[in-house]
């Protein structure tokens, strides 16, 4: 006969019957017995499923493609012929992505914050370096569906393109354009979630993260113009300058060393400083 670790508790009807009743949940019982965490894979499914549940979260999936067909129907209606090329339209989509695929990783991470379910979250799932990696593969693996849908759609508008103006097709884009592109994207979006990690708020990671993105390159760029001590210094100080190099397929030499230093300092430093602020902070 099994015996449980706790005693049964004796309790007295009013018509003399004795009833034992078992001080410990079974719910309880189950998980100290098995002890058993989730699995990563199961934690993934779960946050890549809460990306797309909310209203924003589709919104923000088919403005993706949206904005892909109409930056597509742009370029064919307004580039010059000789413009009409595969990379030209791949280089269009990726734009308003660099926009949409951070927004979807700063809202995957502040909605324990912002939408006040951590309590929850991290009740069930008490380890929250887990639930915070779950949440970053997640929203990484976006960026592989977006990237197919990007050279899909640029295929059929450099077809269409070049049917209607003309021109000769031009396919000059590699499968090693498509692995830059990708991972060009992959940065920009865990730069937003690192922003998102750090303030744990959604406007105010999403502002940061516009300054980031488009604010400060420009500015950059003009200090560069003007002082020439500052165009040599710029990629190594610019992260923005080298992943939108690499985007563009055009990253060689020096460029991969900028962008590794570039990365550390403004990617890899931030998130460590941002998953010990997830640990450390206090959940309501």
């Amino acid at each position: 006969m099994s015996t449980h670790a706790t005693t049964a508790i004796s309790t007295t009807a009013a018509n003399g019957s004795t009833t034992a009743v078992d001080p410990e949940p079974a719910v309880n019982r189950s998980t100290r017995r098995t002890g058993t965490p989730l699995p990563l894979t199961r934690l993934v499914s779960v946050e890549l499923r809460k990306n797309f549940d909310t209203r924003s979260g589709r919104w923000l999936l088919l403005s993706l493609g949206g904005a892909a067909v109409l930056t597509t129907g742009a370029i064919i209606a307004w580039a010059p012929a000789e413009q009409l090329t595969y990379s030209q339209f791949t280089l269009a989509i990726g734009v308003p992505m660099t926009i949409i695929l951070p927004i979807i990783a700063v809202l995957s991470v502040t909605s324990e914050w912002s939408q006040r379910s951590g309590l929850a979250t991290f009740t069930l799932v008490p380890h929250r370096g887990r639930v915070l990696l779950a949440k970053a593969i997640g929203a990484v693996m976006v960026t592989l569906p977006a990237t197919a849908a990007a050279f899909g759609v640029g295929a059929l508008g450099n077809l269409a393109g070049a049917a209607l103006g003309d021109v000769p097709v031009v396919w000059d884009r590699t499968p090693s354009d498509v692995g830059y592109f990708a991972l060009g994207q992959t940065l920009l979006l865990l730069v937003g979630f690192v922003l998102g990690a750090l303030i744990r708020n959604s406007s105010g990671a999403i502002v940061a993260y516009m300054l980031y993105g488009f604010v400060a390159p420009g500015l950059l760029a003009f200090l560069a113009f003007n002082q020439a001590w500052f165009a040599d210094a710029r990629p190594w100080l610019d992260a923005k300058y080298s992943q939108d190099a690499l985007l563009r397929g055009e990253l060689v030499g020096d460029g991969w060393s900028h962008l590794a230093v570039t990365s550390v300092v403004w990617l890899v430093v931030p998130m460590v400083v941002a998953v010990v602020s997830v640990l450390r902070s206090e959940v309501k």
